[in-house]
C-alpha cells in the first residue's frame, strides 16, 4: 500500500488521502491480508511499515516535498517484486514509473490536482479505480469505481444536535468558505468553520473578517479526535462547493454523525446526498437558504442509517478485495 506522504497516515489533522490509505489498510489487516504500508516513519498501522520520510514534508518547511516523494516512490517500486500487487494511492509520480512496477498495479485516483498531469494517466495503462462516477475522466480505461469509507465507531451519531452550521474542509474558494458565511448569515444561524488555510488572500479579504467568535467562529485545523464532535453537534453541514467536488469526505463524514448536508450539485454531491433523505442539493445561494431550513428538519436517525449502509468502512474494503480479485485473475 503506497500513501502519499505529504501527512502522516492516518493524519492527525488534515490528510484525506492519508486517511482512507490508512482506513484500508486496517481493514484488510483486520481481514487477514499481509500488507505492507509505504508511508512516512511515523506513521501508525498494524500492517508491516516501510519508509523512507521520516514526517510528513508539508509539516516541515525544509523539506522539499518534491524529493520527498520521488525517494519515497524510488523505494517503493524497488520493493515491488515482493509483493502480489501494489495499490498507490499517491497521485501521478508512481504512474511515470509503471514500467519499473514489478507487480500489479492499481491506482486510486483522489482527484486530479490539475488536468495537465493526464498524459502520466494515459501512458501508465495502470488499473485505476474511480472515487466517483463524477470523477471519471474520459479516455481513462477504469477497473472500477470505489466510494471512499469512514470509520463508523469514530462518528457516533447524535441525535440531538445545536442550531448552529459548520463549514468543514480547506479554506479556499473552491470550497465555498465564503459562500458559507454569507448562507450562514442570511439564515440567522451561527457558524462554525473548520479546515487549514489553503489560500492566505482568500481567507484575509474574504473570511477572516466576518470571524467574530460569536456569528462565526473559525476552529482551525480540526483533528480526528474532535471531528465528530464538531460534525455532530451542528444542525446542518454547509458544502456550497465552487468546482467539481471528486467526492467530499467531510460531508459522508456529517452524515455519519446523523446531521444532514445542504450542497452545491457539483461534482459527486449528487452521487453522495440523497436528496430528501440525507441533505439537499440547492442550485444557488437563494435556494441554500430555503435548504438549511428543510435539512434541518430531516431526521438524523434516517440520516446516519443511510450513510452507514452507503459509506461504512467494510463496505469499500469489500470494494477494494473485489478489485483485487479480478486483477489477479
Amino acid at each position: 500500500m503506497l500513501a502519499p506522504v505529504a501527512w502522516r497516515t492516518p493524519p492527525e489533522h488534515y490528510g484525506p488521502w492519508e486517511s482512507v490509505t490508512s482506513l484500508l489498510t486496517e481493514g484488510l489487516v483486520a481481514r487477514g491480508v499481509d500488507v505492507t504500508l509505504f508511508a512516512t516513519l511515523d506513521s501508525r498501522t498494524s500492517a508491516r511499515l516501510e519508509g523512507v520520510c521520516p514526517h510528513g514534508y508539508a509539516e516541515d518547511p525544509s523539506m522539499d516535498g518534491r524529493i520527498w516523494e520521488a525517494l519515497h516512490v524510488s523505494h517503493a517500486l524497488a520493493a515491488s517484486e515482493r509483493f502480489d500487487l501494489l495499490h498507490s494511492h499517491l497521485d501521478w509520480l508512481p504512474l511515470a514509473f509503471a514500467a519499473h512496477v514489478r507487480a500489479p498495479l492499481v491506482t486510486t485516483v483522489h482527484g486530479f490536482s490539475d488536468r495537465r498531469i493526464l498524459p502520466a494517466y494515459q501512458r501508465a495503462g495502470a488499473a485505476y479505480v474511480a472515487i466517483s462516477e463524477a470523477d471519471r475522466a474520459p479516455g481513462l480505461d477504469y477497473v472500477a469505481t470505489v466510494h471512499h469509507g469512514v470509520d463508523l465507531d469514530d462518528l457516533p451519531f447524535r441525535p440531538d444536535a445545536g442550531e448552529h452550521l459548520v463549514a468543514f474542509g480547506r479554506i479556499h474558494p473552491d470550497k465555498g468558505t465564503a459562500e458559507a458565511i454569507a448562507i450562514a448569515a442570511a439564515t440567522g444561524r451561527r457558524l462554525l468553520i473548520c479546515g487549514i488555510v489553503q489560500d492566505e488572500q482568500y481567507f484575509a479579504e474574504q473570511v477572516e473578517p466576518h470571524v467574530d467568535g460569536d456569528r462565526v467562529t473559525y476552529l482551525g485545523s480540526v483533528g480526528p479526535t474532535r471531528r465528530a464532535e464538531v460534525l455532530g453537534s451542528a444542525a446542518v453541514l454547509l458544502h456550497p462547493i465552487a468546482f467539481a467536488e471528486p467526492f467530499g469526505l467531510s460531508v459522508v463524514e456529517a452524515m455519519s454523525c446523523g446531521t444532514p448536508v445542504v450542497a452545491y450539485p457539483r461534482g459527486s454531491m449528487p452521487e453522495v446526498v440523497d436528496v430528501g433523505v440525507t441533505g439537499y442539493l440547492p442550485r444557488d445561494r437563494d435556494e441554500a437558504i430555503t435548504a438549511v431550513t428543510a435539512a434541518a428538519r430531516l431526521d438524523r436517525a434516517a440520516v446516519r442509517t443511510r450513510a452507514a449502509e452507503r459509506f461504512g468502512s467494510d463496505r469499500m474494503v469489500d470494494d477494494y478485495l473485489r478489485v483485487y480479485q479480478r486483477i489477479l485473475s
